[in-house]
């Protein structure tokens, strides 16, 4: 039997784990839907944009993510029946990612953890949203790595993004593949991937959650929030 401690790097999704996805999603859509005084259910909304993110990954996996958001934007908008969105919208929608939210458990966690563990960012983001959440809700938490999509041309789950970080953390810190766990929300984006590529890892549920779910749920550990995964390595 492992445990927790026995493992030396943790790489970290960020949206949807460590930043509330979900909420930062409706939030920055909110404006769309005043502007039609239109009403759909969270779920639906979410839903549709999984759909329609997916597949924008798929067809543009070199797109950084603040235009790809910019991108799917009307299209997100027409299959709700609203009127197509301006330019000048759109670009908004997609720039909102850097504003989004922490989960109130995050920056306590990372500041817990970080004394055990190096800690790496394996994002779909851009690097230039990544930097404006880091220097916002995040706090300025100083991470040992960051790798966005955008540095590596393909959106997760694609398991090149999984090998792109082993080899970074192997050069790097000399970590070794059975010495991280992937930790995440998303089960489509993370631990599928994580567990086709031979990388443990902990389920950060973050109960509610829409996007990133699948039937059929792979972990090794699992918890409800980051704090709670902190709070069971130190009662190791």
């Amino acid at each position: 039997m492992s445990f927790l401690s026995d493992y030396r790097l943790l790489a970290f999704d960020v949206y949807g784990t460590l930043v509330d996805w979900e909420s930062g999603i409706l939030s920055a859509f909110q404006p769309t839907l005043d502007e039609h005084n239109a009403h759909f259910s969270p779920e639906k909304i979410l839903h549709i944009f999984h759909d329609l993110e997916h597949d924008q990954q798929a067809r543009t996996p070199d797109m950084p993510y603040s235009n790809l958001l910019a991108t799917i934007h009307p299209a997100l908008a027409q299959r709700l029946g609203l009127p197509a969105p301006t330019e000048q919208q759109s670009k908004t929608f997609g720039e909102s990612v850097g504003s989004w939210p922490v989960f109130p458990d995050t920056v306590s966690a990372l500041h817990r953890l970080s004394k055990h563990y190096k800690l790496v960012v394996l994002s779909n983001v851009d690097r230039e949203s990544f930097a404006k959440t880091n220097a916002g809700s995040l706090q300025g938490f100083p991470f040992d790595l960051v790798i966005t999509a955008q540095d590596i041309g393909s959106y997760k789950p694609d398991l090149r993004n999984f090998e792109y970080m082993l080899s970074a953390v192997k050069s790097k810190f000399n970590v070794d593949r059975n010495q991280v766990l992937q930790t995440a929300q998303s089960q489509f984006h993370d631990h599928h991937p994580a567990k086709k590529s031979g990388i443990k890892s902990v389920w950060i549920v973050r109960p509610g959650a829409i996007m990133g779910n699948v039937k059929d749920t792979v972990y090794d550990w699992r918890f409800d929030t980051l704090g709670e995964m902190a709070d069971a390595l130190e009662g190791q």
